[in-house]
């Protein structure tokens, strides 16, 4: 194999799909020799190498001359080029261009559903803050003296990706960023209590959309009818009953009834209370479904932890986006790469380890297989000599 790691994983992106999102965008025109590719590949170094500068960048890929063409880069971009177009290239190609790839690479990667039984999709909806200086990122106004932006995150339980991310103020609050989502009749939303809104419940419930949402201690409500629990299974749940809501405001806001679900959390002792508009699961796959949720606070740690998000290279607000949409696309690639693999990946081993041999030349599938074995004998030109011969 004569390219790098680094060179296979970006050969990953087709190029059709973002030449034809650069045309569309028009984001070449004025370019001055620093393409949208060359932009793409310098922001995914960024991430897999955890580059901390725009020197680290510029630096990291001189390093690499005579691979660079491998990378369909002609030369390695100055701090200056990158800087200048990560305040003035519209980051909407990026974003654009994650959610072409997650269709495109989805589908080849085959995302298996792991424990849940249900058929339907099944997304989980929650809000992460990423804190700014306030000083130097004036435009992300949050408290007096914290600046800090607000992802609201849809993410698809089977792939463990973001389907649908809407990038606001922190200020924004959780519910209210999440009017705009766009969900499919008959898929399942699950999310903790801040996204209780009833308003937008009753919107998804018209639309064929169920929910399973943890209520807050002070819901007011009537119970209808209690249901019976089984009586060998699901002995954590502690209530299964049909209710209504009991204030006359919020009965306006959602007429209809609905399920509530309280079960008990053995590992952090405490009951968990929830609601739903289904009424023929069985509560234990309801909280099983809530259960679930924790997989996107797995994904906002891995995001913040393993990429370079939770400092910026660039103090705009569109370079702050494109290093967000570059993250998003950089850890699709890598859950793309873990599912090829036969070999059982933890993902943070894998970003470490390509970390490690970003520029290394070995046949990158067999690598992801089987990452250590010595997969290339060395050529006899290479062997050391007597050191010491008389």
């Amino acid at each position: 194999m004569h390219i790098t790691l680094f060179s296979q994983i970006i050969q990953k992106i087709d190029r059709s799909i973002f030449n034809r999102l650069v045309r569309e965008k028009q984001t070449d025109k004025a370019c001055k020799g620093f393409t949208s590719w060359n932009h793409l590949v310098s922001m995914l170094f960024c991430h897999f190498a955890k580059s901390t500068s725009l020197r680290d960048i510029s630096n990291g890929l001189r390093s690499a001359t005579g691979n660079l063409n491998h990378l369909g880069v002609t030369r390695a971009p100055s701090k200056s080029s990158i800087s200048y177009q990560n305040k003035h290239r519209n980051a909407d190609l990026f974003k654009e261009l994650y959610y072409a790839l997650l269709s495109h690479l989805g589908q080849q990667a085959r995302f298996k559903r792991v424990k849940l039984k249900i058929k339907v999709p099944v997304y989980l909806l929650d809000a992460t803050i990423i804190s700014v200086c306030l000083s130097i990122f004036n435009w992300a106004t949050y408290r007096t003296k914290k600046g800090a932006i607000k992802m609201h995150t849809l993410l698809d339980y089977d792939g463990k990706l973001p389907v649908y991310v809407h990038i606001t103020p922190a200020s924004v609050a959780d519910n209210i960023g999440a009017y705009d989502i766009p969900l499919e009749t008959w898929s399942v939303v699950v999310a903790d209590r801040f996204f209780i809104d009833f308003p937008m419940l009753h919107i998804w419930d018209s639309n064929g959309v169920y929910f399973v949402i943890r209520h807050k201690n002070n819901l007011s409500y009537t119970s209808i009818r209690e249901r019976d629990l089984p009586d060998n299974h699901a002995q954590h749940v502690l209530i299964d009953e049909e209710i209504e809501l009991k204030s006359a405001v919020s009965k306006a806001k959602y007429p209809k009834k609905l399920r509530r679900v309280a079960v008990w959390d053995d590992k952090n002792k405490q009951t968990i209370e929830l609601i739903t508009n289904n009424f023929t699961w069985a509560a234990q796959t309801i909280a099983q479904l809530y259960k679930s949720r924790w997989e996107i606070e797995i994904f906002f740690r891995d995001l913040k932890q393993l990429l370079h998000i939770k400092t910026f290279i660039g103090t705009s607000e569109n370079a702050v986006m494109i290093q967000i949409w570059t993250a998003l696309i950089t850890i699709l690639l890598l859950k793309v790469l873990k599912a090829s693999a036969t070999y059982k990946w933890h993902l943070s081993n894998l970003v470490a380890f390509i970390r490690l041999n970003i520029f290394v030349k070995i046949d990158l599938q067999l690598w992801l297989n089987k990452p250590f074995e010595d997969h290339d004998k060395p050529p006899d030109t290479y062997r050391q000599g007597v050191l010491f011969a008389n």
